[in-house]
């Protein structure tokens, strides 16, 4: 039975969209259609003044033309953003929380077949198999943010079975690497790589391209010249294949002799454009991990949704507001009615009321 764990995000929903935009850009419309009025009326009014507050030759006049567009603008985009953050549902983000959009994709292909059980894997030796391919995948998850991984396992020997889809419990993949007898749940065969390759790559031709890792942990079997399956985009050349057990020494088994086949995982890497690392004795390497996990990065993670570009624009407009204003305080006119231009004080008689 397959498990599946894909917690949704309900923002994820992007029918609130126009839902969003267009009473906003209504609004926003109404906004500067009002502003463009009190303009025109505040021009007519300046322009009246213009040689009492500008000096006999309207030196700045032209700022009485300037401001009131960039005023205009300014409004336009802070009544847009601010409509569409008030019809836009409430968001919230917590220290630690992930995005949807922001999680990778590894899609482990384990070979389960009775050559996995032999105990010849391990710096000394003595390990099984199995136990060595947990070992080397526990060191992944310890090198990477294993909270930004949905794991993906896919169990083969003869043919291939999905064990788990996308979870985020690593609990769940440690169990099934050290505890669950997969081998049990397949007929007697010979081992087919190519099947667990076929499957991994029908599950992920849903993701997002570039946006998964398979690593595949197994001890080879001999392969066709032909019939490669195809990764997907979401994978593309991100594969990884790690050879487990004695590459010199083979065990006896079931009437033969059973040991890492190097020449075909390696040829197999080759063919997909991935990598081949033997993992009988050493962990993975710390370039080879950054390497995929890299390469595993959402590629739009930073794209702007619309409520970052609405909370951008009411920030621009607000603040533009008030730099307009600043900026007109700071360059405006110097002219000052009833001092000459040589700085000689000219005297200005007192207005006489009641008279």
């Amino acid at each position: 039975m397959v498990s599946r764990t894909n917690p949704q995000n309900p923002l994820a929903d992007l029918s609130v969209i126009p839902d969003a935009v267009s009473p906003a850009l209504v609004v926003a419309g109404a906004v500067v259609l009002v502003a463009v009025l009190a303009e025109l009326f505040h021009y007519v009014k300046v322009s009246r003044l213009a040689p009492l507050a500008f000096g006999p030759r309207r030196r700045w006049m032209f700022l009485a033309v300037v401001a009131p567009i960039f005023r205009v603008l300014a409004l336009g985009m802070a009544a847009w953003g601010l409509s569409v953050l008030l019809l836009l549902p409430p968001a919230t983000h917590r220290p630690g929380e992930i995005r949807d959009g922001d999680y990778r994709h590894l899609v482990l292909v384990l070979d389960v077949s009775r050559s996995m059980d032999v105990e010849d894997a391990g710096p000394l030796g003595k390990q099984k198999r199995s136990q060595r391919a947990a070992d080397l995948i526990q060191s992944f998850f310890e090198r990477v943010q294993a909270e930004r991984y949905k794991t993906t396992v896919v169990a083969f020997a003869n043919e291939a079975k999905p064990v788990v889809l996308d979870t985020l419990d690593r609990e769940v993949v440690r169990n099934i690497l050290t505890e669950l007898p997969m081998r049990h749940a397949f007929k007697p065969g010979d081992t087919n790589l190519f099947a667990g390759l076929e499957e991994a790559a029908k599950i992920a031709r849903k993701w997002p391209p570039g946006s998964a890792i398979l690593m595949m942990v197994s001890d080879g079997d001999t392969v066709p010249a032909t019939g490669m399956p195809k990764m997907p985009p979401s994978i593309g050349s991100n594969v990884v294949m790690v050879g487990v057990g004695n590459p010199t020494t083979g065990k006896a088994l079931g009437g033969h002799t059973t040991r890492q086949d190097v020449s075909t995982l390696r040829q197999v890497a080759v063919r997909l454009s991935g990598a081949y690392h033997n993992g009988n004795d050493k962990q993975l390497a710390t370039q080879l991990v950054s390497g995929l996990d890299e390469r595993a990065k959402p590629k739009g993670g930073d794209k702007w949704t619309l409520r970052e570009f609405a909370l951008f624009l009411t920030g621009l407009g607000i603040g533009s507001l008030a730099l307009i204003q600043i900026l007109l305080t700071a360059l405006g006119t110097g002219w000052e009615p009833g001092r000459r231009l040589g700085g000689h004080q000219t005297v200005v008689p007192e207005p006489v009321f009641g008279r």
